[in-house]
């Protein structure tokens, strides 16, 4: 189910939004704004993005979260499937790997090639076997943190996605996460984060200057129930409040 349906969704200077539950994090309320956007393409500029979507509704104080997925488009950052050549070993391992209900996992043969690829066959067979060893003990994500080069991140090749782009594209981490957030917060004003969050949990990948006294794990709490949702709901930046009298008497005079 959409996550975002049931909401109270509202119109404010022309740019919807779904005003999300409140989240408390070492005694403060925060109060979660998922803006919504259009369907982002190859090589846009997320400076634009920024200032279209996010401006228009951005009170001084808030913190934006950012989902990696919107950077790699905009960066191109992305692999075609035509690309991806399977060979025996993602065909075979694949078999054998773990899906979730959070996305793609390595039971996707092209996923799997595409790690080998980007770690060489020995560190992933070492990942397979130590993930082999340790899953009967309840250990879990032990093949993602052996293989490294950030495959936990690659997102793609979703045959199920409405979106007919992602069928035929694998999107990876970021280049530079907290240079792309201490520029959006030079020319845009904007203190933010660029995170890789699902349903399961939340990885901070980068975050500007400006937040580098908020210890990350604060920073992943405040989003830790996947605000922007898991589906296809268009809402790739989060804007966190946080909620005080004056602020939600204000909300409430304009509503």
């Amino acid at each position: 189910m959409n996550q975002n349906e049931n909401r109270n969704q509202t119109e404010e200077s022309r740019h919807c939004f779904w005003r999300k539950d409140i989240v408390s994090e070492s005694g403060q309320s925060y109060k979660r704004l998922a803006v919504q956007t259009h369907f982002v393409q190859r090589g846009e500029s997320y400076i634009e993005l920024v200032k279209r979507y996010v401006l228009p509704v951005f009170q001084p104080g808030d913190i934006l979260s950012i989902s990696e997925k919107v950077i790699t488009m905009c960066q191109n950052n992305i692999v075609e499937k035509k690309d991806v050549h399977l060979g025996f070993w993602a065909k075979t391992l694949s078999k054998f790997a773990s899906s979730n209900s959070y996305g793609v996992a390595m039971d996707q043969p092209y996923k799997l090639q595409l790690a080998i690829n980007l770690c060489g066959l020995p560190r992933i067979l070492l990942a397979t076997f130590c993930s082999a060893v340790t899953k009967p003990f309840g250990i879990h994500g032990v093949f993602y943190k052996v293989a490294g080069h950030g495959i936990a991140g690659i997102d793609g090749f979703y045959p199920g996605s409405s979106f007919e782009l992602y069928h035929d594209i694998a999107l990876l981490n970021p280049i530079e996460p907290d240079r792309v957030c201490n520029e959006i917060q030079k020319e845009c004003g904007v203190d933010c984060m660029i995170v890789d969050a699902n349903d399961l949990n939340v990885e901070l990948l980068g975050k500007s200057d400006t937040l580098k006294q908020i210890p990350n794990q604060e920073l992943c709490s405040m989003i830790k129930d996947n605000p922007a949702g898991q589906e296809d709901e268009l809402t790739p930046f989060i804007l966190i409040r946080k909620k005080t009298d004056s602020v939600e008497n204000a909300e409430n005079a304009s509503a």
